[in-house]
């Protein structure tokens, strides 16, 4: 069974920045895409970003390119997504999610395992 702990969520000003981890259980980390998504009070999950199972290409939802940036380190079976720029509306619990296979995506469907969330809250 595969266990997605994320680490690394708390609350920050505006303009401020919070590094997001997500540690994987498992030894075939590195053959898996992962995802960060997000959902905030009422509203459905979203996708944020993604990355490839190598750390070669990633794809950003448009409300965080250029804030936001995915990255993956395969020895420590982990996934990080470094948020700058923070603002009211980045506030959210975030999920990281294991691909069910090598590729990425942006719908939710296409990852199978999970982790708890980590809550996001950015004060104006």
């Amino acid at each position: 069974q595969v266990q997605l702990v994320e680490s690394g969520g708390g609350l920050v000003q505006a303009g401020g920045s919070l590094r997001l981890s997500c540690a994987a259980s498992g030894r075939t980390f590195s053959a898996y895409g992962m995802g960060w998504f997000r959902q905030a009070p009422g509203k459905e999950r979203e996708f944020v970003a993604a990355i490839s199972r190598s750390g070669s290409s990633t794809d950003y939802a448009d409300s965080v390119k250029g804030r936001f940036t995915i990255s993956r380190d395969n020895a420590k079976n982990t996934v990080y997504l470094q948020m700058n720029s923070l603002n009211p509306e980045d506030t959210a619990v975030y999920y990281c999610a294991r691909a069910r296979g090598s590729l990425y995506s942006r719908s939710s469907t296409a990852y199978s395992y999970w982790g708890q969330g980590t809550q996001v809250t950015v004060s104006s």
